[in-house]
């Protein structure tokens, strides 16, 4: 028997995570079925292609092997580089591992545009099915989505927390109406329960050749949202999760089976989850089109809201710029709500329903990105399992990851029929990491900080002997061991000396979660080190933290970078610099006491 809190964290999972791959029955045998034609053997060869589509890649790649991987609790394509890393001795295998996690979390963000157009386009236009509404223009429906996704990307700055609550509980209708509805469809061809048999997917594969080949492209879409199952792992947990998973996996796959079974008898069908609520309950389909919208904009909003994470840990990793952050609730630390993204998203989702204009043609561009994400996400379990002689995981995942490289290749048919939006948007995301991260690499170089040792020669001789401002300034530094030039400019050149100067630096740990600060040993009289430790994923209150050290600093002085440049590539960086609050903003220090200290120098 599960106790009140498992039964809580299961609800939660059903809200938060399954969103995506819960919503995946309204569009993928619609999609899949206009590629092949839906005779017996067909149904029964796609059906069984689903059913071990989603145990290899969603059960067993993510659900048992990559939550086998969770640190502290946590997930995603940065938790498995951070383990990977420092099982790695060759400089060039960290470089290799560093640059494909950077693609991995491009990937996940051409994945997040798609995701809510097609979702959403795809329940709205169940409404043709309603009697009198059949021959509403595509434009209208176009409009409708785009309604809605405004009004969903809307409401973030206010918080989701206040409505949270409910997602949950609307998915277990959710769910609950798919089970329903499969179960009386199979009543009438029960014989569609045999494609469990991986025989049938096998045949059809070997039967139909490159065209079954491509059918792949169209069955991955059964399986997008299985990476949220890791990826949400910090927000609720390992086991809430899983065990949410097998509830989830039993509806899908009594609702894909009832609408094999529904397509046997409907042939004709062109919109087959619809048509089959319709036929079997009229009086319950407007009620049921009504929740399929609310199960599509509860899995978009877990999207955004998976984006804010993915863009906050590129943020505190460094490899993403500062971007101003919202907390939306008092409580949950991991309710962020990030402006620019927010917005890009946005204008992303409605160029998307505006260029595509269909959800059948939106599922010619999805799948891409998602299945080269799980292909990363395969490489690195591999690594980190053969490093630490996990050797039976090690060859699983193997298998997972040549799995999930066959619906990679499938899906590169969609290339030219849009699957080119998403890699381009993905070549965006990559191109701003990379560009970031070259130049805040190239940026440390150039502004040339002082040796630790150094530093303290200099800085005792001056103490000594130069007149002291009463109080205690405080200067930010990355690194104790290496010194800002703006902290010696403005003690050495500038002569502002106080009594008590204190160096803060912020370390982020490997671990997701935890935050610790203490001073460190004096370095000299006068120069001392406050240290604050955090995890990649928490939020912290800088200005809090230093104020119940007991920290009462007169003034803060922090580095300003002025970028001259005349290469394309650095300008772009320094555009991304400009456009980015900067460090203290981000951690929202009080502007009052502080002194921005301008350093310019030539990239």
């Amino acid at each position: 028997m599960y106790r009140r809190n498992d039964i809580k964290g299961i609800v939660n999972s059903m809200g938060l995570v399954f969103g995506d791959i819960g919503t995946s029955p309204i569009y993928t045998l619609t999609v899949i079925f206009l590629l092949t034609p839906p005779t017996y053997l067909h149904v029964i060869g796609v059906l069984s292609l689903i059913f071990w589509t989603l145990i290899t890649l969603v059960t067993v790649e993510y659900a048992w092997l990559a939550m086998s991987l969770g640190k502290k609790g946590e997930g995603g394509t940065i938790v498995l580089k951070e383990q990977l890393v420092p099982l790695l001795k060759s400089g060039r295998k960290i470089t290799f591992i560093t640059i494909l996690s950077y693609i991995g979390i491009s990937f996940l963000v051409g994945d997040g545009v798609i995701t809510p157009a097609i979702s959403i386009l795809s329940a709205v236009e169940g409404i043709r099915i309603i009697p009198g509404f059949a021959d509403t223009p595509q434009e209208t429906l176009m409009l409708m989505a785009g309604i809605i996704a405004i009004a969903l990307f809307s409401i973030q700055k206010k918080g989701t927390e206040k409505i949270a609550w409910v997602f949950g509980p609307l998915m277990i209708i959710w769910f609950s109406s798919l089970a329903i509805s499969g179960i009386a469809s199979i009543y009438y061809i029960p014989s569609v329960l045999k494609a469990v048999n991986p025989y049938y997917a096998l045949e059809f594969l070997w039967d139909n050749g490159l065209a079954g080949f491509f059918v792949l492209s169209e069955v991955i879409l059964c399986a997008t949202g299985g990476e949220a199952l890791y990826a949400d792992m910090g927000h609720l947990g390992r086991e809430p999760i899983i065990r949410a998973w097998r509830i989830v996996f039993v509806a899908l796959v009594l609702n894909y089976f009832g609408q094999g079974a529904f397509l046997l008898r409907y042939p004709e069908s062109s919109n087959i989850l619809f048509e089959m609520i319709h036929q079997q309950a009229p009086i319950l389909y407007v009620p049921f089109l009504l929740l399929s919208i609310l199960a599509t904009i509860i899995a978009s909003q877990a999207m955004i809201s998976g984006m804010f994470s993915v863009v906050y840990q590129g943020i505190v990793t460094r490899i993403s710029p500062m971007l101003k952050i919202d907390y939306t609730s008092n409580l949950l630390k991991s309710q962020i709500y990030i402006s620019v993204v927010n917005w890009l998203l946005l204008v992303a989702v409605l160029f998307a329903i505006y260029e595509f204009k269909e959800s059948s043609k939106l599922a010619a561009a999805y799948g891409l990105t998602v299945t080269g994400s799980m292909v990363i996400t395969g490489v690195m379990m591999i690594l980190i399992f053969y490093l630490r002689d996990h050797i039976f995981k090690s060859v699983l995942s193997v298998f997972v990851t040549i799995v999930a490289t066959v619906f990679f290749i499938s899906n590169s048919y969609k290339i030219p029929h849009g699957g080119y939006w998403s890699l381009f948007i993905a070549f965006i995301a990559f191109s701003m990491i990379m560009i970031y991260t070259a130049g805040q690499k190239k940026l440390y170089q150039s502004l040339r900080p002082v040796q630790i040792n150094y530093f303290l020669d200099h800085y005792i001789k001056v103490y000594a002997s130069a007149n002291k401002i009463k109080g205690a300034a405080l200067f930010f530094a990355r690194d104790v061991r290496i010194i800002p030039q703006y902290i010696a400019h403005t003690m050495f050149e500038d002569g502002i000396i106080y009594e008590d100067n204190i160096i803060v630096t912020i370390r982020i740990r490997e671990d997701p979660f935890g935050v610790s600060s203490s001073f460190k040993q004096d370095l000299a009289e006068g120069l001392r080190v406050f240290e604050i430790s955090t995890g990649y994923m928490e939020v912290i209150d800088v200005a809090q933290i230093l104020q119940d050290a007991g920290i009462y600093e007169k003034t803060m002085f922090y580095g300003v970078e002025d970028i001259i440049t005349g290469n394309p590539v650095w300008k772009v960086f320094s555009l991304i610099k400009k456009l980015s609050p900067s460090f203290v903003q981000f951690y929202r220090i009080p502007p009052d006491k502080l002194h921005g200290v301008i350093t310019r120098f030539e990239m």
